[in-house]
């Protein structure tokens, strides 16, 4: 495995949550079992990175989605005071 590049970091942009929380579960999961030298860890670990953040993003998203909902609910509930 080499250094992590721009195309396979920008592939996991695209990942749904699901998809990036498994992989991120498999990197770890390698990362932890070691045996790899240092590029390919660097390399797995720059990727791990890619897909903590792919996921914050999602949870980001699905809690400001929440979030609105909450204050669209709380807004109706005033209206019909």
């Amino acid at each position: 495995m080499a250094e992590a590049g721009k195309d396979e970091l920008a592939e996991i942009a695209g990942f749904g949550y699901e998809r990036a929380r498994d992989e991120l579960v498999n990197v770890v999961k390698m990362l932890e079992q070691g045996g790899m030298d240092l590029d390919d860890s660097l390399a797995l670990w720059e990727r791990g990175e890619a897909l903590a953040n792919r996921c914050e993003e999602h949870l980001a998203g699905a809690r400001k989605r929440v979030e609105d909902a909450l204050a669209r609910a709380a807004a109706d509930d005033d209206d019909d005071e």
